[in-house]
């Protein structure tokens, strides 16, 4: 078992890492699977109130009603005949999918064995909502599922044949019994919904929502399905005078209902059985060499001096445990792949779960660095997080909408654009933040701020060119002075710390935007500690900014500029200093002890820049990073 966890682990986080480039780990389906699910099942409820209104439940008018619904109101009760079955469709596979993803990752046992069996449980209640719904069109196709599911379960003793009894000519389903087959799908999706409230409850701060681009991305896909390929009914009306001989499966439900047929009934009963069984015991099966975990105690440190005590339960991750105490813990994802709930762990071992290499870079986690939604003591401990730990209800970010005021084209691939906001209005920030542009579809692409903070109408971003770049192909060929633009903002936390120690600053082409905000607000509050900037390119020309920064070396005696280019060419006559810029750094800084370094760039240059930086003495409280990933438009 632990080699087939260890296949899935690897493949999860592999599809993982391709969802976060595409989309961001805040917005990856695969980090939101249990909440895709619920908002699936309102999706299929109320698709399914609106075609139950003009459905007929007796067994002779029933097929008409479908039909009617389908053809004579197309526009929106055959849209949503469609719409109902996909969104039925992909509750399957995002259920299966949550299922297996925590099979996966081992998060089934412990005090996890509640939500995994109402989990097993509502698996089943969902595909006896299916197959029941499959039987009210009274189609060859609900024939089929019929005769099949019902002989089925009269191989149970307790039924003895009886229920076969109502399918044996056409005149033997009468009207209450079809009106049974209706009430029972509304009755076991109320059911369904019961369960799922029950099934979350012992899962700390658990959503139920998606995230609005997400759920708004899904219902348009679906409604594109729904309108590109209708689902219809197959072959007529049921008769059960002529057996079905053909009929186009939907294999999210009904792939058990060929063995119904070609197999002996018990043997189907056997298989049914024995997979629930292995399911239901999971969480009681030996672990292998990992060994037993236990209860442990945790003396939780946070900032201004505040201190908690929690009680983590066996298998229980760090942050499960402080959100069930109710502390106020920095998090996003639960994942291992935001980074955003790292902490340091003062005394004591963890074992880790999977998680994101950026999110948790070696070097880090080799100096006593975890991840809460990961990390699982293996004794007592002592972490200390960035935190108040006091229960804190955190402001949602302010949506703003400014107007493009003036564009300039920096670079070849760098466009600088100054935003205005509307008159009066001031964006209060700190320097080395950023803010999210909001796209029509909701989608966000973040920028940092290149302008000092300070009261200004107006703020500076720079934007760089990303081939196939959804928004930065918008800004160099769509965008025109004037064109509003709405943001949420400000957020991050790439900001500089009070103290005394020198300032070390690596920038990586526009990586160099919050870095100019740090640096100008330096200048302007008269901050006398040493500042050292490098900046690294490419090329000679992407250094769009020279002549300012040359300007700070000359007007201030405390700051030194040095520009990296890395792959210069003999036609540039680059007199200056090559190769990575974070090497370049190091070879006038061979030991970081006593230094605060704060670097911006690509995410390998982050990890890179910081694994050798720990290395060479450098405290990891005095190493601040803010890594950007560029989102490329989807073939």
């Amino acid at each position: 078992m632990r080699a087939l966890q260890s296949l899935l682990q690897a493949l999860f986080l592999r599809a993982e890492g391709l969802f976060n480039a595409a989309f961001g780990d805040r917005l990856n389906p695969l980090y939101r699977l249990g909440e895709i699910t619920f908002f699936l099942f309102w999706v299929v409820a109320v698709s399914g109130l609106y075609l139950y209104a003009f459905f007929e439940t007796g067994v002779g008018a029933a097929h008409a009603s479908v039909e009617a619904i389908t053809h004579r109101q197309w526009f929106a009760g055959g849209v949503l005949r469609s719409l109902h079955r996909y969104a039925s469709d992909a509750m399957v596979l995002t259920m299966l999918l949550h299922l297996l993803r925590h099979f996966a990752f081992d998060r089934f046992r412990g005090y996890r064995w509640f939500s995994w069996i109402t989990g097993v449980v509502l698996v089943w209640l969902v595909y006896a909502s299916g197959i029941n719904g499959y039987m009210l069109p009274w189609d060859r196709l609900a024939q089929y599922a019929s005769v099949a599911v019902f002989e089925w379960l009269d191989a149970l003793p307790i039924f003895g044949g009886a229920l076969m009894r109502n399918f044996l000519y056409p005149a033997s389903v009468t009207d209450r019994f079809f009106s049974l087959l209706s009430f029972l799908h509304i009755g076991l999706p109320l059911f369904v919904l019961l369960l799922m409230w029950v099934h979350v409850q012992r899962v700390p701060k658990a959503r139920t929502a998606p995230p609005r681009p997400v759920a708004a991305g899904l219902l348009v896909a679906l409604l594109l399905l729904s309108l590109l390929q209708p689902a219809l009914s197959q072959g007529g009306p049921a008769d059960l005078r002529q057996a079905v001989a053909a009929v186009d499966l939907d294999w999210f439900y009904l792939a058990l209902l060929p063995l119904m047929v070609a197999w002996p009934l018990p043997q189907v009963w056997a298989l049914a059985g024995a997979g629930t069984a292995l399911l239901a015991i999971l969480p009681w099966l030996p672990r292998g060499r990992r060994g037993r975990e236990a209860e442990h105690q945790v003396i939780v440190q946070g900032s201004a001096g505040a201190e908690a005590q929690l009680r983590v339960r066996a298998g229980e991750t760090l942050l499960d445990a402080g959100l069930r105490e109710g502390l106020a813990l920095p998090y996003e994802c639960r994942n291992g792949a935001c980074g955003l709930c790292r902490c340091t762990i003062a005394q004591g071992t963890v074992s880790h779960r999977p998680y994101q290499p950026s999110a948790l870079p070696d070097a880090l986690r080799a100096q006593g660095q975890a991840l809460l939604c990961c990390a699982v003591p293996q004794e007592d401990l002592v972490i200390e997080v960035h935190a108040p730990l006091q229960p804190a209800q955190v402001p949602p970010p302010v949506v703003h909408t400014g107007r493009i005021d003036a564009m300039e084209k920096l670079a070849p691939d760098v466009m600088r654009l100054w935003v205005a906001l509307p008159w009066g209005e001031r964006l209060a920030f700190s320097a080395g933040q950023y803010i999210h542009i909001l796209l029509d579809d909701g989608q966000r692409r973040a920028f940092s701020f290149a302008s000092p903070p300070g009261g200004s109408e107006r703020i500076e971003l720079h934007v760089r060119r990303i081939p196939g770049g959804r928004f930065t192909g918008h800004v160099f060929d769509g965008m025109r002075v004037g064109d509003p633009l709405r943001f949420e903002g400000p957020l991050g936390r790439f900001t500089l710390r009070e103290g005394q120690a020198p300032l070390l600053f690596v920038a990586g082409a526009t990586g160099f935007a919050p870095v100019k905000s740090i640096l100008e607000d330096a200048f302007a509050r008269g901050l006398h500690r040493p500042l050292h900037l490098y900046w690294g390119v490419r090329r000679p020309q992407d250094l769009y900014l020279q002549d300012l920064v040359q300007g700070w070396a000359r007007e201030h005696a405390n700051f030194r500029y040095v520009p990296v280019v890395s792959e210069p060419l003999p036609d540039d006559h680059w007199p200056g200093r090559t190769g990575l810029v974070h090497e370049a750094m190091l070879a006038d800084f061979p030991q970081l002890a006593g230094h605060e370094v704060y670097v911006c760039g690509s995410v390998r240059m982050v990890d890179s820049a910081v694994r050798d930086f720990l290395a060479r003495g450098l405290d990891e409280q005095s190493c601040f990073s803010d890594a950007f990933v560029p989102a490329a438009q989807p073939a």
